[in-house]
């Protein structure tokens, strides 16, 4: 393995979570990108001799498994006091927390949880990044349970953890990166609306069991079983407050347009999740009533030059609010039709890019768009269709832009028994 020296932590603790420890790590010093060229190439030949020297001093690599320790199929039981401040103390010492109070996750609790499946309780559904630990649907049910979720939302979050698990949603990249990503869950078909997960007003906020607590379930599953703690193996610069919970439906009731789920290959009537590397929201408040001006702000809104997006060629999201939907769709304009013009006219410059931000365009964007000038006009996403769009939300004129973590593709799983 290769890190920098500001990264050897996540790279010792995912060595220790794929079972193999003792395997040499070659370090290379951190910051290097604001070094020149010729410093970079001496690091590189440095660091190449050290992969050598490593690579022949027959030092014991360990045993490798994908699970590493978390191998276990099933959950272990251990004795804690019967408090349940006692029992977050115990959660916080050892690293179970979110930081919020934690249901303890007594057999009662778990066996109750687990009746709403038909799954085997010591099914692997996933093996979770970046420690690839083994997600049973026992391990997920306890965890579920300490996030406070009814038994009727484990199916939800079992379909979940499969979809971030999915190589396209790339949780690897979205569990250790520097930058602010986190699942976002959206829910849709008829379950959304029997377990009652917000689609109206507040929807992205408090309030709401289903929401607050499936989305915060997924996180505690990402860091318990995929080992993704902060400072260690989750290395967030800053991480952002969808990080606890990033969960809601798509209020289709109030949509002029096919819901998320039929768009992406579902019947109307099953019932879906859809995860997004979301990093972060920012309000989008306009109260224009003529379409064509309501999409020019909406795409000037998203063109900014330090997104992952731009450098990457993403998948960005927008969470449409019902009245400018309406605005929208009055107009004459299909999804498609929205998804393109914002695609048009969201492109921006290349020369807006920082100069560092620039040069890298050239490598991440070049070979999809060709020769890069300043004067190139970078697209948010490689196609229009790539462009993610719902409409949830209550009454206002608001709707909402979720940029991505750039490196990531939604991916949705329908939800079973």
């Amino acid at each position: 393995m290769v890190c920098s020296t500001a990264f050897l932590s996540l790279g010792r603790n995912q060595l220790d979570a794929l079972g193999c420890p003792d395997a040499p790590i070659a370090t290379i010093p951190h910051p290097f990108g604001l070094r020149t060229r010729e410093e970079i190439r001496f690091i590189a030949e440095q660091c190449a001799a050290e992969i050598a020297r490593l690579a022949h001093s027959g030092k014991d690599q360990g045993e490798r498994s994908p699970a590493g320790r978390h191998a276990q199929q099933r959950a272990q039981r251990i004795e804690v006091p019967d408090d349940i401040d006692a029992f977050n103390e115990i959660a916080l010492e050892r690293r179970w927390s979110d930081g919020l109070p934690l249901v303890p996750p007594i057999l009662e609790r778990v066996n109750a949880m687990l009746e709403a499946t038909a799954r085997a309780h010591d099914e692997v559904v996933a093996n979770v990044a970046p420690g690839f630990g083994a997600a049973t649907v026992e391990s997920i049910a306890v965890n579920a349970v300490m996030a406070g979720c009814r038994s009727a939302y484990l199916p939800v979050l079992l379909a979940a953890v499969e979809a971030a698990a999915d190589r396209r949603f790339n949780l690897q990249g979205v569990q250790a990166t520097t930058n602010s990503a986190a699942p976002w869950i959206i829910v849709n078909g008829p379950l959304a609306r029997t377990l009652g997960v917000n689609s109206g007003p507040n929807c992205l906020g408090q309030g709401n069991r289903a929401n607050s607590t499936i989305g915060r379930a997924l996180r505690l599953v990402l860091q318990n079983i995929g080992g993704a703690l902060p400072g260690e193996m989750d290395r967030a610069t800053h991480g952002q407050p969808g990080k606890h919970t990033f969960c809601c439906a798509e209020n289709e009731a109030e949509s002029p347009w096919e819901p998320l789920h039929v768009e992406r290959g579902f019947d109307r009537d099953e019932s879906t999740v859809t995860v997004v590397g979301a990093a972060g929201t920012l309000n989008l408040n306009s109260h224009a009533k003529d379409a064509d001006d309501l999409v020019k702000v909406l795409a000037d809104s998203i063109v900014y030059p330090t997104s992952n997006d731009y450098h990457f060629g993403g998948q960005p999201w927008l969470v449409i609010s019902p009245e400018h939907a309406d605005v929208l769709a009055r107009a004459g304009l299909s999804k498609s039709d929205v998804k393109r013009a914002l695609w048009e006219r969201s492109k921006m410059a290349a020369g807006r890019f920082a100069a560092k931000d620039y040069l890298r365009a050239r490598h991440t964007r070049g070979p999809d768009l060709g020769e890069i000038g300043p004067a190139t006009p970078i697209p948010i996403s490689p196609t229009a269709n790539e462009i993610g769009l719902i409409v949830a939300g209550g009454p206002g004129t608001h709707s909402v832009y979720v940029p991505t973590f750039g490196q990531t593709r939604a991916v949705t799983r329908r939800i079973g028994a």
